[in-house]
């Protein structure tokens, strides 16, 4: 089996290094990658963590089918996909990805937008946690790709957005989409919830501020309405004041991945999908959801695209993130063609 190139972290440095091709299995597609979306955050993760072991960094990516397993009956050699999932989704030349992860993209759909499947179907599923209907309202702490991915999909849902974001210029990008107000002081983001609810408060706030530790997690149970949600979807501690909790007994929750589905392995690697009836979203079926709002030009992610990068070139990436201050990357596996 011949080999392919991948983007790996080893003693907390990046490395495009060659690694056996993955072998297909029944239930999967083999897909030749065209581009990979880089997620900033969850990766400085795993490169940090490769201290303790090599880790595969990526999981989100689309590509061209050129090979299905024995029991795949949903796709075939030539489809263009979006695919969603570590492990078997990653910065590499080659995915072996569970029918399940994987979803057909319409000809309309740039396939740089569709690269970015796992932060989209990741934002539906924490949506869905918050459980809100129609004409309700939300806040959303933190403007990284998830933070930005969430509230252009609630705007787009006709939810009244409000974002707080101390960055201005990650601020900037949302301050032209109708239905969306952010901040960058949190106190001016207060005055406008207590007026704008009349005091009541507002329906869901969705944490997707990095950090652990924030001043924002405590101060979400002040700004949402009683027996309201917060969600928990950044990688946040949940620190609250029980006085608070109990006055407002408002619900917190935390959002896992793309939704039912994520790290089983009959769902994933054996492809077994939930009864629809029962389990109406799953990862899959909301990474379905993601690439219709693209055909639909229902929201807009080209502003996501800040940085292309050939894969060849790709260690670098995670630099150039910094010193650009970029929002994130793709990179590109076309090699100049």
């Amino acid at each position: 089996m011949s080999n392919v190139k991948a983007l790996q972290a080893h003693d907390g440095m990046t490395k495009l290094v060659e690694i056996e091709q993955p072998e297909l299995f029944p239930s999967a597609v083999l897909v030749e990658t065209r581009y990979t979306a880089v997620s900033p955050g969850t990766e400085k993760l795993l490169i940090e963590g490769s201290k303790e072991g090599v880790r595969q960094l990526g999981y989100s990516a689309v590509g061209v089918v050129k090979a299905i397993g024995q029991s795949v009956t949903a796709f075939q050699v030539g489809d263009v996909v979006a695919c969603y999932g570590a492990p078997y989704v990653g910065h590499m030349e080659l995915l072996a990805v569970p029918q399940t992860l994987v979803v057909k993209c319409p000809p309309n759909v740039a396939l740089k937008h569709a690269a970015f499947a796992a932060h989209g179907t990741i934002a539906i599923h924490a949506i869905r946690q918050a459980q809100l209907q129609f004409g309700e309202s939300i806040v959303v702490i933190g403007l990284g790709v998830l933070g930005q991915m969430i509230a252009k999909i609630c705007a787009a849902a006709s939810y009244d957005v409000i974002c707080y974001e101390p960055n201005e210029k990650r601020a900037s990008m949302l301050q032209h989409i109708a239905g969306i107000e952010v901040f960058s002081d949190l106190q001016q983001m207060e005055q406008h919830i207590e007026k704008f609810t009349n005091g009541q408060g507002v329906d869901a706030v969705l944490l997707c501020a990095g950090g652990k530790h924030s001043e924002t997690t405590a101060r979400s149970l002040e700004w949402v309405r009683k027996q309201g949600r917060i969600v928990i979807v950044g990688d946040v501690e949940p620190e609250f004041n029980r006085e608070q909790l109990f006055a407002k007994e408002a619900i917190i929750t935390i959002s896992r991945a793309g939704g039912p589905g994520r790290y089983d392995a009959r769902y994933e690697k054996e492809a077994i999908d939930y009864p629809y009836h029962y389990v109406r979203w799953t990862e899959g079926r909301n990474l379905a959801a993601y690439i219709r709002l693209l055909e639909r030009e229902a929201i807009d992610v080209s502003d996501f695209v800040q940085l292309q990068i050939p894969f060849e070139q790709s260690a670098s990436v995670y630099e150039k993130l910094v010193t650009s201050e970029a929002l994130t990357a793709v990179l590109d596996y076309s090699g100049g063609n």
